[in-house]
């Protein structure tokens, strides 16, 4: 330390004012590293304009960016017990609730909402993988039986963007119930002659893999997503073999015909408005005046 710091740099800091700069001006590309502008990064869609990496996007994002000049209406999902278990590890599952809603602002990892997608009537539910790791849960279930609900209501396409580790390991069985209720809510749909679109996004796994992430009439994903059950170490070591590089990745999948496309972001609501007009779920009509 010397006079410089101590005094001369105070006394500038003092005449010219200090400014604090926010943190989140600037974003690095977990695959190229690049360092990106907040405001470029958030009109990329969290793209990477350098190498085109997809970063994981929350579910209010998803129904901006889907929706038809990002309007639509959010539904109000069925509210479930909070704790059917009592359920503690290292704390409380009420309390790492409170804090997934406090970081989130969310209820749950799961958003429905109905809007217009390519002109025409639309159902989208996006889960969150920010909502402890987009994990499925009774509220989680219940919100997909809504959603196919609405879906049949209003004779409208039922979209799904999944991201999830899987089930709630805090509600034990009362999660692994939700994999045949998510069954069901897909089998509503397809009852009432209506699509069932699926967009996996970075990550698909567990029981959401194992139930309705894979029962879509079309399956979409993003580049570049991590899609399968269990984890690539836990089936080399069971299996005993090498497994192929990028064997659970969107690209892999579709080579192999598990997904029907692989689409960027940038050209998602697009390509799902070009399909539900194709499978003949026109333009909605204006209203009279």
């Amino acid at each position: 330390m010397n006079w410089l710091t101590e005094y001369v740099r105070p006394k500038i800091r003092t005449l010219l004012g200090r400014t604090d700069v926010p943190d989140n001006l600037w974003h690095q590309c977990p695959s190229c590293q690049q360092m990106i502008f907040h405001r470029e990064l958030e009109a990329a869609k969290k793209v990477c304009p350098h190498c085109g990496f997809h970063m994981r996007a929350t579910a209010a994002e998803r129904l901006t960016w889907t929706f038809d000049d990002a309007t639509f209406q959010r539904i109000d999902l069925p509210k479930v017990p909070l704790d059917p278990l009592k359920f503690r590890d290292s704390k409380r599952y009420a309390d790492r609730l409170k804090e997934a809603r406090e970081a989130t602002k969310h209820d749950d990892a799961l958003l429905v909402a109905h809007g217009l997608i390519g002109g025409a009537k639309a159902v989208v539910a996006a889960m969150d993988f920010a909502f402890m790791a987009g994990s499925m849960g009774a509220a989680v279930g219940e919100g997909l039986v809504t959603a196919a609900r609405l879906a049949v209501l209003q004779h409208a396409p039922l979209i799904v963007f999944t991201a999830s580790g899987g089930a709630r390991m805090q509600e034990g069985a009362v999660s692994l119930m939700q994999m045949p209720r998510s069954i069901i809510a897909t089998q509503m749909v397809k009852e009432a002659g209506l699509p069932y679109i699926v967009v996996l996004t970075d990550p698909t796994t567990g029981g959401v893999t194992a139930s309705f992430a894979m029962l879509g009439d079309i399956q979409i994903a993003e580049p570049g997503a991590l899609i399968g059950f269990a984890g690539a170490r836990v089936i080399e070591q069971t299996v005993r073999e090498k497994l192929p590089e990028g064997f659970q990745r969107a690209e892999y999948l579709l080579e192999h015909g598990i997904v029907d496309m692989v689409v960027k972001r940038g050209d998602m609501a697009a390509k799902l408005g070009m399909l539900i007009n194709m499978l003949g779920y026109h333009r909605a009509e204006p209203k009279a005046a």
